[in-house]
């Protein structure tokens, strides 16, 4: 193995693992598994892909054992580590919440002094009670948290939430706003960022969140009104203009930003354009 090989973690399981596979096999990285094999080798990219638990990973990065990896901002703030964050990879979205049995009389956070709290992500906990001034025992678990009230051994839990539909079934609500926002991040170790074989990384990543979050819009219209489908889709520097056989008629071509797609083509439509088609971008660079 060449001592120049770039290694990057990946999750080994979870919803932040196959959102982390599908993002770096799409950019032409090669680090499907098989089977439950613990790294991938893709020479042609000279990295290596290890599989690791994702709360391991911002200490192995840290550490410089690895160079770089993808985890959860939130996995990140408890390790308590240093570690560069290059970029936010727009999924793996959750908020890290406080939650206690419904109907308790406890409505916010401040009032879970002397109470115990069960949670996977003590640190976070730690450092936000201590802002706020509330001294409370903290129960930490490895998973699961929300039945250890049930069981007699929390007053209170503190765990990341995303539908809530797990906190309703167990009888539990949210108390106060989120302790904070998560999402699936790439780190690397710090220095390692400028690393050539990581910024060629980063860039392809880049071009595929940009192309997530754009289509390609093409459609005809008159010429009349022209000026007006311009306004509406002047793309990312100016729209493509194409003549067709029809002089009175111009295809145009743009790229639009997906969520707001809809009212796009509303109003392309209330001008009299035709033929509007959207396409799906793979990856892109602007």
């Amino acid at each position: 193995m060449s001592c120049n090989m770039l290694k990057v973690a990946i999750p080994n399981k979870g919803a932040l693992s196959d959102g982390s596979v599908d993002l770096l096999s799409t950019a032409g990285y090669r680090c499907r598994r098989s089977g439950r094999e613990l790294s991938i080798l893709d020479r042609e990219h000279q990295t290596e892909f290890l599989y690791l638990r994702p709360r391991d990973i911002a200490i192995y990065v840290a550490s410089g054992v690895i160079d770089a990896g993808i985890t959860g901002t939130d996995l990140v703030a408890d390790s308590m580590t240093t570690v560069t964050e290059v970029l936010n990879l727009n999924f793996g979205r959750s908020r890290f919440c406080y939650a206690v049995p419904k109907g308790c009389g406890v409505t916010k956070p401040e009032e879970l002094a002397g109470k115990r709290i069960a949670c996977s992500y003590p640190n976070i906990v730690k450092a936000d009670l201590a802002k706020r001034g509330v001294e409370a025992r903290i129960v930490k678990l490895d998973g699961a948290v929300e039945i250890s009230i049930q069981l007699g051994v929390a007053d209170a839990i503190a765990d990341v939430v995303d539908s809530g539909q797990t906190l309703r079934e167990a009888g539990l609500e949210i108390i106060g706003e989120p302790v904070m926002y998560s999402e699936a991040l790439l780190v690397s170790a710090p220095g390692r960022e400028k690393a050539p074989e990581l910024v060629t990384l980063v860039k392809r990543l880049e071009g595929i969140l940009l192309a997530r979050a754009y289509c390609l819009l093409e459609y005809v219209a008159p010429k009349a009104r022209l000026e007006e489908a311009c306004a509406i889709t002047p793309g990312v520097k100016s729209p493509t203009l194409s003549p067709l056989h029809d002089p009175d008629w111009m295809a145009v071509a743009a790229m639009v930003r997906r969520k707001e797609l809809n009212k796009v083509i509303d109003s392309l439509a209330a001008i009299g354009a035709q033929g509007i088609i959207a396409h799906d971008i793979t990856t892109c660079r602007l």
